[in-house]
């Protein structure tokens, strides 16, 4: 078990998954619909119209979309992102496709291709084992 300090309100808290607490972490998530139900009515809106219609600064509207949260349509010309590498308009997130691919496999993270399980059948699985080869 995990404690740390909501970014937002500082009120102590067990971390599970996001780094707020449960009461910052619902706010959020009421702004967050707030967000994706207008851009839904409203698909060409600007970042001005959904902070008037919705009370939701552009710095978290912006965050939404880094974070993937959201993602535009391609007739929302008005709200656009840009890849932090190379400065291409995106939908979403911070790195276009290109990019993230070229990081990807910059730093080794290439998706390994799975392949079906091999049979188990009649082989030993050693982490049954000890050293002394005596079961745990």
């Amino acid at each position: 078990m995990e404690l740390r300090n909501c970014p937002e309100c500082g009120k102590v808290f067990v971390y599970v998954t996001r780094n707020l607490c449960p009461e910052c972490a619902a706010k959020e998530e009421e702004l967050f619909r707030k967000v994706k139900d207008y851009l839904y009515e409203v698909p060409g809106a600007t970042m001005e119209e959904i902070y008037e219609k919705t009370g939701v600064p552009p710095k978290k509207i912006l965050e939404f979309l880094r974070e993937g949260r959201l993602i535009l349509k391609k007739e929302n010309v008005n709200l656009i992102l840009h890849c932090e590498m190379c400065g291409q308009p995106i939908l979403t997130g911070r790195l276009c496709d290109k990019c993230s691919r070229e990081m990807k496999r910059k730093f080794g993270v290439e998706k390994v291709p799975i392949h079906p399980k091999e049979d188990m059948k009649g082989k030993i699985h050693l982490s049954r084992y000890q050293d002394d080869g005596k079961l745990r």
